[in-house]
């Protein structure tokens, strides 16, 4: 799959790999030898280092946490009984959404591992950024977190396979793209104005890196996702509404990827022009390419995507989901 963007990683990789497991370790999210297996094999600290290779040695412990978090969640909805429960998940958001709102201390021993250890994160990630950027990265991951509990749960308790526009839209919330995006100011310290922001030409820069990243990794996370009985792949839903195979299916999200990148590469030219002199721009859209770019390199080598295939008692760990409300 070609890619015109450069290859980058950070040089902190290996510290970044050292510190993600004990965070993950002293944060109670991980206990059993094989889910941690699972966890050292998928990479996430060389995921951060692809993706925010500009990030110093903090920022990329930072990065690649907040990365474990999102992909330990995502593999309790997807393979857990949890995508299937909506009760229990929202109980889940609503604790989520309380320490979402006070970077204080938020946490405690009757907090559960997952909403204690997001409010370690948030603690970390808040004060680097202004109270505008902190609403929006809220709301942005409130949307990921209720658009999986609401949409892919239903889905698949009624067997549904969405349509080819509504699973577009709501892949960018359920692969907590924007949310990964919005951490790109983090990184680059430096924000979007809202005038900005909220413009056709920035909406289509960054719906087009966003789609090109999800669409990715569902051509990478096919196999395992088709071995769980998961629907929720642009491949699977091209395929089954377009009545194609799958080699037909794979061929049509290929072109759709390059396409995808040809309109991010013109929104970027826009931007770049209609503020020269703006020092956001360029880091910013640095960060989209990274991410395009960092995201193809990783999908290509992690083991997440092969191996442990429909075993997820293997790794699914429902005690970072277990504690009372505070």
């Amino acid at each position: 799959m070609p890619c015109p963007f450069p290859f980058s990683v950070s040089p902190h990789v290996e510290k970044a790999r050292e510190n993600l497991a004990a965070w993950t370790r002293d944060n109670g999210l991980l206990h059993g030898a094989s889910a941690r297996e699972r966890l050292d094999r998928a990479d996430f600290g060389w995921f951060a280092a692809l993706v925010y290779p500009t990030a110093d040695e903090a920022g990329l412990d930072l990065m690649a946490q907040w990365f474990a978090w999102l992909f330990l969640v995502d593999d309790q909805l997807d393979d857990g009984d949890l995508g299937r429960s909506p009760k229990r998940m929202a109980e889940l958001v609503t604790l989520m959404r309380d320490v979402l709102g006070d970077p204080g201390p938020g946490h405690g021993p009757s907090l559960p591992p997952v909403v204690a250890s997001l409010a370690d994160l948030w603690r970390r990630t808040a004060p680097g950024a202004s109270p505008r950027w902190g609403r929006r990265f809220v709301r942005h991951l409130e949307e990921c977190l209720a658009t999986a509990t609401l949409w892919e749960a239903e889905n698949r308790m009624r067997g549904t396979v969405p349509t080819e526009d509504s699973y577009i839209t709501n892949r960018r919330h359920t692969g907590a793209i924007y949310v990964c995006m919005d951490l790109v100011e983090i990184v680059a310290g430096a924000e979007v104005p809202a005038d900005a922001y909220d413009t056709p030409e920035f909406a289509t820069a960054l719906d087009a890196a966003c789609d090109v990243v999800c669409w990715v990794n569902d051509v990478y996370s096919l196999a395992k996702e088709r071995s769980l009985g998961e629907v929720h792949n642009l491949v699977h839903v091209v395929q089954h509404h377009r009545g194609l195979d799958e080699h037909q299916a794979l061929e049509e999200v290929y072109s759709a990827i390059g396409q995808r990148t040809d309109l991010y590469l013109a929104a970027e030219e826009k931007l770049l022009a209609t503020y020269p002199d703006e020092s956001w721009p360029r880091p910013v859209l640095a960060g989209m390419r990274t991410w395009m770019r960092g995201n193809l390199d990783w999908s290509r080598c992690t083991e997440r995507y092969t191996s442990g295939f429909g075993d997820a008692d293997a790794y699914i760990e429902a005690a970072m989901l277990e504690g009372g409300r505070p």
